[in-house]
C-alpha cells in the first residue's frame, strides 16, 4: 500500500513554506547569515519538537524563520522542500508564506515575493510540479498591519493565488480581519482562512460570513456544530485538514482518536496536507501513510481525497484534467 500512496498523485494545498525549514538547513543558513541560534546542535532544535500547544510550536517556528535573509535563502528553501514533494508523489503545491515577521526584522517584502517565484518555475521545469502562492497574514499581530502589507504588495498582487490568515487562533477571531478581507476581495484575490483547529466552530462560520473565503484551513472542530456541518456539506466547502500536525500540537492526543473519519462520513470535502511538515512528522506522504495505518482505508478513500484536493487547486483546467485522470488510472 505505501507504494501505490507515494505513486498517487497528490497536491497540496495547505502548506507553509517556512514550515518545511529543516533544522540542517536552519543551520546552514544561520551560519551563512550570521544568526547566533540558541540551540547547540541539530539534535537539540530537534528535541524541541515536542509541542504543547500551537503556541508552543510557532515559537519554535517564528526563531526558525530569523535565518531566511535574502531572495536565494527563499529560493533553496522552497527548492529543498520541492525535492521532497516530488519524492513523495506530490504533482502540485499551494505554499504560503508569512509576510509580516519577514518585514518586522527588516527583510524587503519583494525578497520573499522572487526568491518563491524563482522556485516554482525551476520545480516546474525540474519536477514537472504546479504551484500557487498565497500571501498569509499573521492573526495575532494588528489587522491595519496586514492591510498596509496588502497594499504594498501591489506590485506582486498578479503572483498571487490567494490570501490566508494563519498563526495563534484563540482570541483572534475571523472578524478581526474584516476588512482585510473586503479589500482582497475588491482587488479580485481569493481568500483562504485557518479556523477551526484550536480556535471553536464559530469561528469557521466567521470565515465563512465575515472573510467570505472559498476554502477552510483544518476545520476540523466543524463537528461540534450540527447546522454549520450541513452548510459545509452543502457548499461544498474544502477543508484542508492536517492529521500529522493535528497530533502534534496536542488537538488530538493521537491520530486514532482524529475526526478525519466522521468527517468524510458527513459527505464533507475533505484534503489531506503536511501543513508544516519539517516540525510535524514529515510530508505528504508520511500522513497518507499514517492515515492508512490509522484508519485503515482502502485504496478508493485515498483516490476520494486526491480528487479533492486536485478539484479545489489553483490550477489551469488543462492540467486539472490530466491529474485527475491520472488518479482514477493510478
Amino acid at each position: 500500500m505505501n507504494t501505490w500512496l507515494k505513486a498517487l498523485p497528490k497536491a497540496e494545498l495547505h502548506l507553509h513554506i517556512e514550515g518545511t525549514l529543516e533544522p540542517e538547513q536552519m543551520f546552514e543558513l544561520a551560519a551563512r547569515n550570521g544568526v547566533t541560534l540558541p540551540y547547540a546542535s541539530v539534535d537539540e532544535v530537534r528535541a524541541a519538537y515536542e509541542f504543547s500547544d500551537l503556541q508552543s510550536f510557532l515559537d519554535l517556528y517564528y526563531q526558525g524563520m530569523t535565518v531566511l535573509h535574502t531572495e536565494q535563502d527563499f529560493f533553496e528553501l522552497a527548492m529543498a522542500y520541492f525535492a521532497r514533494a516530488h519524492d513523495d508523489g506530490v504533482v502540485h503545491v499551494e505554499l504560503s508564506f508569512d509576510p509580516q515577521p519577514h518585514l518586522a526584522r527588516g527583510v524587503a517584502l519583494g525578497v520573499p515575493f522572487e526568491g518563491l517565484e524563482r522556485a516554482m518555475r525551476e520545480a516546474e521545469r525540474r519536477y514537472d510540479i504546479s504551484s500557487a502562492l498565497i500571501m498569509s497574514f499573521v492573526r495575532d499581530r494588528p489587522a491595519d498591519e496586514a492591510l498596509d502589507v496588502l497594499e504594498q504588495a501591489q506590485p506582486w498582487h498578479h503572483q498571487l493565488a490567494a490570501i490566508g490568515l494563519d498563526s495563534a487562533e484563540v482570541g483572534n477571531p475571523p472578524e478581526k480581519f474584516t476588512a482585510v478581507f473586503e479589500r482582497a476581495r475588491e482587488l479580485g484575490i481569493p481568500r483562504l482562512a485557518h479556523a477551526g483547529e484550536e480556535g471553536p466552530a464559530g469561528y469557521i462560520s466567521g470565515a465563512l460570513d465575515a472573510l467570505d473565503v472559498c476554502r477552510i484551513d483544518h476545520g476540523v472542530r466543524c463537528l461540534e456544530d450540527a447546522a454549520l456541518v450541513e452548510r459545509l456539506r452543502s457548499k461544498r466547502m474544502p477543508l484542508t485538514v492536517c492529521p500529522l500536525s493535528n497530533v502534534y500540537l496536542r488537538v488530538v492526543e493521537r491520530l486514532e482518536d482524529h475526526p478525519l473519519p466522521m468527517l468524510l462520513e458527513q459527505g464533507l470535502k475533505v484534503t489531506l496536507n503536511s501543513d508544516d511538515p519539517a516540525y510535524f512528522g514529515g510530508g505528504m506522504l508520511n500522513n497518507f501513510i499514517a492515515c492508512h495505518a490509522a484508519f485503515g482505508w482502502e485504496q478508493a478513500i485515498f483516490r476520494q481525497l486526491a480528487r479533492h484536493a486536485l478539484e479545489e487547486a489553483f490550477m489551469d483546467d488543462e492540467r486539472r484534467s490530466r491529474l485527475l485522470s491520472a488518479v482514477a488510472s493510478c
